[in-house]
């Protein structure tokens, strides 16, 4: 199996983690590790993670880590085909919440760790990302840090990956290769 990195981005019920698990199961199979970073903060969250959880195939194997998801794909059981994160996005946010002030050296080394584990392991990694960067500028200061921050990992999983979706109204768009031809002035 190539050691592809694939990256999705999409806004809010774009179809990310649909289009994520639909790729996992065609390349994967049952061989597939779902690494969910999801915390259940409030009733509300729990029925999203719940409806996420019924929707995933019953012979993949679930990591939850709201952080540190390199060290916790070292817990991983078998040789998996596909490794599923989802989602950066949440990722970032559970590092934000946690300290605000030590955030930004935490989450790059979260990123670091991510990309250093993919490197040398043989396994196809998909990431799902939200595309904050194209709404409203945030209203209060934590807001702003959290948007720049999660555009700033992105761009770094873009930039690693060999290919990358931008999800809209449910169909996918491979985005990096279109961004690889030249640009007629």
């Amino acid at each position: 199996m190539a050691q592809r990195l694939t990256l999705i981005l999409g806004g809010a019920r774009s179809g990310k983690s649909d289009f994520a698990q639909a790729l996992a199961r065609k390349r994967g199979g049952d061989a597939v590790v779902f690494v969910a970073t999801a915390e259940a903060r409030d009733e509300e969250m729990r029925a999203r993670i719940e409806a996420h959880r019924a929707r995933r195939p019953a012979a993949w194997q679930t990591l939850e880590a709201p952080r540190e998801v390199a060290r916790t794909l070292q817990n991983a059981q078998g040789e998996p085909q596909v490794v599923v994160i989802d989602c950066l996005t949440l990722l970032v946010s559970n590092v934000l919440l946690t300290d605000e002030s030590g955030a930004e050296a935490r989450l790059t080394d979260e990123v670091d760790a991510l990309i250093a584990w993919k490197r040398t392991h043989s396994v196809e990694m998909i990431v799902v990302s939200n595309e904050v960067g194209m709404g409203l500028v945030p209203a209060y200061p934590l807001g702003r840090v959290y948007r720049d921050r999660l555009g700033v990992f992105n761009q770094r999983v873009a930039r690693e990956a060999d290919d990358v979706f931008l999800m809209v109204a449910g169909v996918p768009v491979e985005i990096k290769s279109l961004a690889a031809r030249p640009v007629p002035l």
